[in-house]
């Protein structure tokens, strides 16, 4: 059996990366650089508040390829994914924001905005000092988890028995 040295790999071609004039490496997208090397619904999870669900609803309802590279997309397309985000076409169960404790809307929020919801609902909880606000405000778990165990570091410094005094306390 002969081995042949000479003979090297055939180089694959990525057929979405043939004209690298119109690459992008960074492409924005609800306020969120994504990189551009990736499959595109799989960017899109960067930005905070799209699921794996939304994502796949962004590319499936705008005709984008799901596994084209961020960096491929046109800026027609980029444009389509924006708008989408900013005004989803969605059934109610898939948004993230139902029924707006202000507006009373169905909205979906992303990037910064979810964080400032997040952190007024929390204000807003504690300022009319129900169960969860008050919870929150002692730093004790929120959703009825026992704490005889766990969430120790929240509770502060807590000083055991020591066995000195239980010593001195027998005699």
């Amino acid at each position: 059996m002969e081995v042949q040295k000479d003979k090297q790999k055939p180089k694959i071609e990525d057929n979405n990366n043939k004209d690298n004039s119109n690459f992008n490496h960074v492409i924005r997208v609800a306020n969120t650089d994504i990189d551009g090397n990736k499959q595109i619904a799989k960017s899109l999870r960067k930005v905070k508040g799209i699921n794996f669900m939304f994502s796949n609803a962004i590319c499936s309802l705008n005709k984008i390829d799901k596994n084209k590279k961020a960096g491929d997309l046109t800026v027609e397309e980029v444009k389509k994914i924006n708008d989408f985000i900013k005004s989803p076409e969605l059934p109610d169960w898939m948004l993230n924001r139902r029924k707006d404790p202000e507006t009373g809307e169905n909205k979906h929020v992303v990037a910064s905005d979810v964080k400032f919801f997040r952190d007024n609902d929390i204000k807003q909880l504690k300022k009319i000092k129900c169960y969860k606000g008050v919870r929150h405000m002692f730093g004790l778990p929120v959703r009825g988890q026992r704490t005889k165990s766990n969430f120790r570091r929240n509770k502060g410094k807590v000083t055991g028995v020591q066995k000195s005094k239980v010593k001195s306390s027998k005699k």
